[in-house]
């Protein structure tokens, strides 16, 4: 080594995969390699393809004399890798204690994450290295920290079925019926999995066998499904689990096992109690559900126990009404032994016999003997057919003639020899076994075009035999149709699609034209780069196909295409053509170019490609938006790291004036915003980040819910919480019922002061809550400080808005807790009793009258003189009436329009009553 560097050799040279001779070093345990390499300047922060440092590698290959020599060069023992994975994941996966225990010494994270909020604890038990997961739990680690899904150490171990993990576990306090996000125990989990001794465990010191998840199922439920949780079920059902307890779809277990035909477990579970007849939600009973599914067995089982032969399930079907439909034959004998009444009829007056009608008309194509013939490759029988009178241009019901069929065909037979002993006599069984139905394929397209076979017929859909051999690759039958019919431009099409590059190559010997197009526009390079066939890409480019033909709708070309969908070999042939160096940045009929693709498909491979071959990162499409914009809306992390390496702009603002930070922000991808963020600091540090309206990435992220993008901007940039538009992130947060993001921002040093802070329109955080239908944001601000009687530029309080709003919730809030003003008046006069009464919202109308103790608010008069009974008579709010009148509202006062409240009222009687008739 010391010999090569010396010569020259680059000590942070990357191989295919990113790995430098660091990483490989650290990989075998070199320590000597490595000290040799950490003196000549190698660099430890170098990251493979899937960003892992020599230290992740070390950590994750037990390599400890070699972590000892990198950490006294590397800032952060942290640092993730593209998994978001830190090299304390690596070792407590790797399962080697003394790596963990090195790592924890020299600092590590004991809590940090991956992008799936999984901790080393996590890894530890589902791989289940008991001694890493103590030395875990003795150095503090969070034994009941969640992922994103909720799942617990204690989950993890169930799941992979480390008994001896799951009883530490529990030994030290981990909660035995922790729901994970779907509503999940350790124990659904350990019987979804078939993990028997878990469960046993779990059991035995007292899980609940009768937990439901989000979707009513339990353990039990699960037992019957997983394909090894036989055992399972037999525990709980010893254990007393319900086995009629049903899912929120009314599936019991005995539904469950019928679906997935457990035969076994549904003898356990009649056995034991479990309701033969029981009807799920849609009123099928298992029988039901066995017939549907096929289960034959099941079908016995169950009918020998005495379920219900003649029980009508989902639209009056019975069970013999879904065997038919389903196809299962030897479950309709088994229905129909049972003496049921093949003739009756279901809720539509179907029998059995439509049902089998309806699956019969699946198959009638209106197919003659030749048809089928001809597709099989049966050679005699087309010979015998033919000369017996059959029709050879006759159409099946899709336009189809046998000539289609038989070019298409693919019926090459191969028959074992089964006195072939050695690997070369099977081989050459093979062959003699395939060739003849090969040639027999042939043989049949010959002898049908010499009697008299079209193969200009195109089908219904404009295909003729050769688009059809094309497609199916069969060389040898489209250089016989080709001799027939010089057509070229569909079947070239075809034939690139499948990626059939032989029969490509015959097609450009025969000279077909390679830079035709379909109906659409689709050249067939076009075709080649949507398909990824790299062979035929090449093919076509060296015959000089064109890269410049677009498709007629979008205006995508060859680049577009093959960016789009990630195929980085062919992206790469038609950079390298004669003309690919000019088209990096074609766009199409948007405006976008082959790198925004790439980047809004995710392929981070193509956009590499197109940086390095000179795209610009910087180009808009027709809204203004770059490739930038759309990796933060995707949360394309890898390809914004590629962007933000050739120096994209991280400002560069759309037609509504939002940038991809607003975006990141907005969608939610936290660590993409901080990405960002440290971007626009280095190269903006002073710019406002505001869109054309003045609202800034908090204001998105408040108003979506968001809180850890929250987090990263309180962190990154306090500062941009107060700026722009006055209808601040909190007001953002609240009106849209995020109570969770409202209490960050209150609780933060920088937003303590904004409860009572004004809009344009002057209305305060607690203008904005009383909107929502969440009570949580309203008893959040009120908890801070808020003003209750506050009133915006039209004069209306919070509790005028949630009454206007019919915001029930939010009324008896502000009534009851904060003895919220009745007297204000809008700049229409209105009270709250008005504006409830105006939007008929009857709830917040009565919330507020058993309020009123004040006879002049019952009569008070708005700017048009109206009365809230005026209101609520003419809006046909006949309790709301009745309470006014009971409180002494005035029956003959009148508006400006000279109307009474019984006016009202009789108007909309009349309204009502022209209406009906």
């Amino acid at each position: 080594m010391e010999l090569l560097i010396s010569a020259g050799a680059n000590v942070n040279a990357k191989d295919h995969v990113w790995l430098t001779p660091l990483h490989r070093a650290a990989a075998s345990r070199n320590e000597r390699a490595v000290g040799l390499l950490l003196r000549k300047g190698a660099d430890v922060t170098a990251r493979d393809k899937f960003w892992q440092t020599p230290l992740h590698i070390a950590a994750a290959n037990r390599a400890t004399r070699c972590v000892e020599a990198l950490l006294p060069h590397v800032s952060s023992l942290n640092m993730a890798d593209r998994t978001g994975r830190a090299p304390l994941h690596h070792a407590a996966q790797s399962g080697f204690q003394e790596m963990v225990k090195l790592l924890l010494n020299r600092g590590a994270n004991l809590s940090a994450s991956d992008k799936k909020d999984r901790q080393s604890i996590h890894w530890a038990a589902y791989l289940g290295h008991l001694e890493v997961v103590k030395l875990l739990v003795s150095q503090g680690s969070d034994k009941s920290c969640k992922d994103k899904r909720g799942y617990t150490p204690l989950h993890a171990a169930a799941a992979s079925g480390h008994v001896d993990v799951v009883k530490y576990l529990l030994r030290n306090g981990a909660e035995i019926d922790e729901p994970n996000a779907f509503g999940n125990t350790a124990l659904h989990v350990a019987c979804y999995t078939g993990q028997e001794a878990v469960a046993n465990e779990l059991v035995n010191r007292g899980a609940n066998v009768n937990q439901p998840n989000h979707r009513g199922y339990t353990p039990l439920h699960l037992a019957a499904v997983s394909t090894n949780g036989a055992l399972c079920l037999e525990l709980l059902v010893n254990n007393g689990a319900d086995v009629n307890m049903q899912s929120k779809e009314g599936k019991s277990p005995l539904h469950m096992a019928a679906i997935h035909g457990r035969f076994t477990r549904s003898q356990i579970l009649i056995q034991n109690g479990g309701e033969i007849d029981c009807v799920d939600r849609y009123g099928n009973t298992p029988l039901h559900v066995a017939a549907k599914y096929g289960h034959e067995l099941l079908i016995s089982t169950l009918m020998t126990n005495g379920a219900d032969t003649a029980r009508q399930g989902i639209h009056g079907m019975f069970p013999l009404h879904l065997a038919v439909l389903y196809g299962s034959s030897d479950c309709c004998q088994h229905v129909l032994s049972a003496g049921f009444d093949i003739n009756t009829p279901d809720n539509f007056g179907r029998t059995c016999l439509h049902a089998a009608a309806e699956c019969l008309n699946l198959f009638l194509s209106t197919r003659t003997p030749l048809h089928y013939a001809a597709a099989n490759g049966r050679y005699q029988c087309v010979v015998v057919l033919v000369g017996a009178g059959a029709e050879v241009n006759e159409r099946d019901r899709s336009g189809c003639i046998p000539l289609h069929y038989s070019a298409a065909s693919t019926a090459f037979c191969r028959t074992d020899r089964p006195h072939a002993s050695t690997h070369q006599n099977q081989e050459d069984g093979e062959k003699e076994s395939f060739l003849p139905m090969c040639f027999d394929t042939f043989r049949c397209v010959e002898h049908l075009l010499d009697n008299g076979a079209d193969p200009s017929l195109c089908n219904t859909k404009g295909y003729s035999a050769v688009h059809y051999a094309a497609a199916h690759g069969n060389k040898q039958n489209l250089e016989l149709l080709i001799l027939k019919e010089m057509t070229f431009p569909l079947s070239f099409c075809c034939q690139v699609e499948s990626g059939h590059w032989e029969c490509v190559t015959v097609l450009i010997e025969s000279g077909a034209y390679v830079d035709a197009c379909d109906p659409v526009g689709r050249s067939v390079l076009y075709v080649a780069s949507q398909k990824g066939h790299a062979r035929c890409v090449e093919l076509l480019l060296c015959q000089s196909a064109s890269c410049l033909l677009a498709e007629h709708r979008s205006k995508w070309g060859p680049l577009h295409v093959a960016a789009a969908n990630g195929h980085s070999e062919c992206l790469r042939m038609l950079l390298c053509s004669e003309r690919g160096a000019d088209l990096v940045n074609v766009t199409d009929a948007e405006g976008q170019t082959p790198l925004m693709l790439a980047v809004l498909g995710g392929h981070t491979d193509c956009v590499h490609l197109l940086l390095e071959r000179g795209a610009c990162p910087d180009m808009r499409d027709s809204r203004g938006r770059t490739a930038l914009h759309r990796g933060a809306v995707m949360g394309r992390e890898d390809c914004i790291t590629a962007l933000l390496s050739h120096s994209v702009s991280v400002l560069s603002r759309d037609f509504q004036g939002r940038t991809a930070v607003h975006l990141a922000a907005s969608c939610g991808h936290a660590d993409i915003l901080s990405n960002l963020l440290s971007a626009a600091d280095h190269s903006h540090p002073h710019d406002p980040i505001t869109d054309r309206h003045g609202y800034t990435p908090a204001h998105w992220a408040a108003y979506h819910g968001h809180e850890d993008c929250l987090d990263v901007l309180l962190e990154l940039k306090p500062c941009s919480i107060q700026e722009g538009n006055p209808f601040t992130p909190l007001h953002c947060a609240l009106i849209n019922g995020h109570s969770g993001s409202a209490e960050l921002l209150l609780e933060s040093s920088v937003c303590n002061s904004l409860v009572n802070i004004r809009d344009a329109k002057g209305r305060t955080p607690l203008h904005a809550a009383a909107v929502a239908e969440d009570v949580a944001g309203l008893q959040l601000v009120l908890r801070h400080g808020a003003d209750i009687n506050a009133v915006d530029h039209s004069g209306r309080s919070a509790l005028m808005v949630a009454a206007d709003n019919g915001q029930s919730g939010a009324v008896a809030l502000l009534l009851h807790r904060a003895k919220a003003d009745l007297s204000l008046l809008d700049v229409n006069k209105n009270t709250a009793l008005h504006l409830a009464c105006s939007k008929a919202h009857e709830m917040c109308a009565m919330l507020i009258l058993k309020e009123i103790h004040n006879p002049i608010l019952i009569n008070a008069t708005n700017s048009m003189l109206q009365m809230p009974l005026h209101i609520a008579a003419r809006n046909g709010l006949a309790t709301v009436v009745q309470a006014l009148l009971n409180r002494g509202a005035t029956v003959l006062a009148v508006d400006e329009e000279g109307k009474t409240g019984l006016f009202g009222s009789q108007m909309r009687k009349s309204s009502t009553s022209f209406s009906e008739l």
